[in-house]
């Protein structure tokens, strides 16, 4: 009788301890016409509380019903806490943060680095993989072409490659990579991009971090901008950090959300100037699948393929038959970028014969751009992968959601 009662005293506790948990903020979204689209969202943590993320619990309120909510911190000057809106009709969400025990959801997304490749995966499908390693081109493609530090594959979340590398027509195109043309550094023309004038390169240099977690994976990896120069000799002329983050897709999400985010600093005391040229920044070179019979792309502005290069855009869309199956992306640029809204650089319908298919937010495709030493310059990117056919109103709507994240506000009750 006695262990009986001590149960149900137990029982007593625990219940109530769950009930009155505190409260400490109670956070309201207001959101947009989200087309039924997922949305990220995130608040500084550290103005809420300064209680440690292992004993805050997040719940959304739909009436009295309260449904735990998985989420995940950054850890940089200060706390940020993210999370995921799924996609609803619903355009009012109310959340609460409380003392308790944090929901950890079974549906975790990582970041594994293995033999020079690191990979981000759910827990059904890789979604993106960076390498790391140099990879040459195939055995008697001059080695002048291998290359570090680009995304491939991009894969689709049912795991169709919509990128590509060592295709014969241009062995420096390295997937999804980020190199700049016509340079000028200390008196010298620099090509990053165009391997073949063995005047530059970019590589790997190390990792800055990896993460894990319900939310997002991701990794931030310095690049270092080669110059060869002609006695021999080597020099870094930029450092660059690109950080690539994905969101965690629901189960049976057909589509995905990768932000990468680009920050250039000069690495010496020397000006860096990125001449006019008509391509040079994030490039696409996509899958061999698409050609001009079976892919299709429109801009922001409604330009098709064949209007599509050298107008500017705040999104791009390529989409078409690969692999028995439909997928394709958007490529989105954030308003701060430079040059914004960006010009474009796209393929002609009648490339290679075929129509192959290179996307590129260019920002000196129509101007130069001085980096000055000590300074940050900062380029943001959104693309959202996905399966089956997508609509230029979803496009215009993820566009919106990123350039223009839905307001939070937030209700601090007494600590």
């Amino acid at each position: 009788m006695k262990k009986k009662l001590a149960l149900v005293l137990l029982s007593i506790v625990f219940i109530s301890g769950y009930v009155s948990s505190q409260v400490l903020a109670t956070l309201e979204v207001n959101l947009k016409d989200n087309g039924k689209l997922s949305v990220p969202v995130k608040v500084d943590l550290d103005a809420i509380t300064l209680l440690p993320d292992s004993v805050l619990q997040l719940v959304e309120l739909t009436g009295t019903i309260k449904t735990s909510i998985p989420y995940q911190v950054e850890y940089n000057d200060r706390r940020i806490l993210n999370w995921i809106i799924p996609q609803t009709k619903s355009t009012k969400r109310i959340f609460q943060l409380s003392k308790g025990v944090p929901f950890k959801s079974t549906n975790h997304i990582k970041a594994v680095a293995v033999n020079g490749f690191l990979t981000i995966s759910n827990s059904t499908n890789n979604l993106l993989r960076y390498n790391y390693k140099t990879i040459y081109p195939p055995q008697g493609v001059d080695t002048v072409y291998k290359r570090s530090g680009f995304i491939h594959p991009l894969w689709s979340p049912r795991g169709q490659e919509l990128t590509r590398i060592n295709a014969p027509d241009h062995y420096h195109h390295w997937g999804l990579w980020n190199p700049w043309t016509e340079v000028l550094f200390e008196g010298d023309s620099v090509d990053f991009w165009n391997l073949a004038t063995k005047q530059g390169t970019v590589r790997f240099a190390n990792f800055a971090s990896t993460t894990s977690g319900d939310v997002f994976a991701g990794f931030k990896a310095l690049h270092q901008h080669v110059v060869f120069r002609k006695d021999g000799s080597e020099k870094v002329a930029i450092n660059e950090v690109q950080s690539v983050k994905i969101y965690q897709p629901a189960a049976a999400q057909d589509y995905y959300i990768a932000d990468i985010t680009i920050q250039l600093v000069p690495a010496t005391e020397s000006a860096v100037l990125l001449l006019e040229y008509r391509y040079g920044g994030l490039g696409i070179r996509a899958t061999k699948e698409w050609n001009k019979d079976n892919s299709l792309i429109i801009t922001s502005e409604g330009k098709n393929r064949k209007e599509a290069d050298g107008s500017t855009a705040r999104w791009c869309m390529v989409q078409g038959a690969v692999n028995n199956d439909h997928a394709g992306l958007v490529m989105m640029s954030y308003p701060t970028n430079y040059n914004y809204p960006e010009p474009l650089r796209v393929w002609p319908e009648d490339m290679n014969g075929r129509g192959d298919v290179f996307l590129n937010f260019s920002p000196t495709k129509n101007k130069n751009w001085l980096l000055e030493p000590g300074t940050e310059y900062v380029l943001k990117y959104r693309l959202l992968v996905f399966n089956d056919a997508f609509s230029k109103e979803q496009a215009e709507i993820a566009w919106q959601n990123f350039a223009q994240p839905p307001a939070i506000t937030v209700k601090l009750n007494k600590q």
